[in-house]
């Protein structure tokens, strides 16, 4: 088996592995951006706070959205991802009590 080659020394393949490392960490802060809200949503759904969670989920759509305008995460996934967390915040969106508007009726 040959041994590695060595990186290549022209200028456009220089330029190329410089661009490529710039992107690379780019898209690896907007995905950790991404986990990073999905964990923050989750988060406020297991402590039942409905409104924080409102705002969380939002926040988040808005970041997958963005990530997938930009080719980070393909659309695909982007559509995935907030059709999984749109389904976790109505879950809990059903879990809790409707007040009948008969019972306020009667206390009046």
């Amino acid at each position: 088996m040959p041994a590695k080659t060595a990186p290549k020394k022209n200028l456009s393949s220089l330029k190329r592995v410089r661009q490529s490392e710039k992107k690379r960490l780019s898209n690896q802060a907007v995905k950790t951006k991404i986990k990073t809200q999905i964990t923050k949503l989750t988060l406020a759904l297991q402590s039942q706070n409905r409104e924080a969670a409102n705002s969380i989920l939002r926040e988040t759509e808005k970041v997958i959205r963005s990530a997938a305008s930009k080719n980070v995460i393909h659309k695909n996934t982007a559509s995935r991802k907030i059709s999984r967390i749109a389904k976790k915040f109505n879950a809990l969106k059903s879990k809790e009590p409707v007040s009948e508007p008969s019972a306020q009726a009667e206390v009046s």
